[in-house]
C-alpha cells in the first residue's frame, strides 16, 4: 500500500469526481451526486439539493487543477485551499473506519468537506514525492484522470474503455 485507507479513499474519490465531468457528464443530477456518494462512502451531512449539486460540479475543475499540478503548484494550492475553508485536522473514527483524519466538521457543506478531504490527501501524496501517481488518461482523446497506485506505477489509463480502445487502434495500425 502506497497511502493510508483515507488517503487513497480521498484521492479515489477526487479523481472520480473529475472524471465525472468528462462527456458525458455523469454528474447532472441529485440521484447521480446520491449514488456517487454512497460509492465513494462519503459521510457527514447531504441536503441533496440542487444547490449542493450545483457546488459539488463546481469543484470539480478546481480539484482537477490540484490533482494535475507539480508538485510546488499543487503544495499552494493545498495551502490555499485550507486556508479558505479554515480546515482544523481532527482525528474521528466512524463506520468500520478507525481513526484518521477529517479537517472540517461533518455538518459542513459537502462541497467543502469534498475540497478539504482531497486537499488533505495531497497533503500525502506532495510529502510523500509521489505527484507522479496523479496523470491524465494516456488516450489521445480522453481528458480523464488517472490514479496509479499501482506497485510497478503502470497504470496509464483513466478505465478500461480507454486502455481497450487505445489497443484496438494500436492493433488496428500495426495491421496496416
Amino acid at each position: 500500500m502506497v497511502f493510508t485507507h483515507d488517503t487513497e479513499a480521498a484521492l479515489l474519490s477526487a479523481v472520480a469526481l473529475v472524471n465525472t465531468a468528462a462527456e458525458p457528464d455523469t454528474l447532472t443530477t441529485t440521484d447521480n451526486l446520491a449514488v456517487f456518494l454512497d460509492e465513494h462512502e462519503f459521510t457527514g451531512t447531504r441536503l441533496g439539493s440542487p444547490a449542493e449539486l450545483a457546488a459539488v460540479r463546481a469543484l470539480r475543475p478546481r480539484l482537477r487543477e490540484l490533482l494535475t499540478a507539480d508538485r510546488d503548484t499543487a503544495a499552494e494550492l493545498v495551502n490555499r485551499l485550507l486556508g479558505e475553508e479554515h480546515a482544523l485536522p481532527q482525528l474521528v473514527r466512524h463506520g468500520e473506519h478507525d481513526w484518521h483524519i477529517h479537517a472540517v466538521a461533518p455538518d459542513a457543506a459537502l462541497a467543502t468537506r469534498m475540497a478539504v478531504e482531497a486537499a488533505m490527501a495531497m497533503i500525502d501524496v506532495i510529502r510523500a514525492d509521489e505527484v507522479s501517481r496523479l496523470g491524465v488518461c494516456a488516450d489521445d482523446e480522453c481528458e480523464g484522470l488517472v490514479l496509479d497506485l499501482s506497485r510497478n506505477r503502470s497504470r496509464r489509463f483513466c478505465s478500461t474503455a480507454c486502455g481497450n480502445r487505445a489497443a484496438v487502434a494500436a492493433y488496428r495500425a500495426r495491421q496496416r
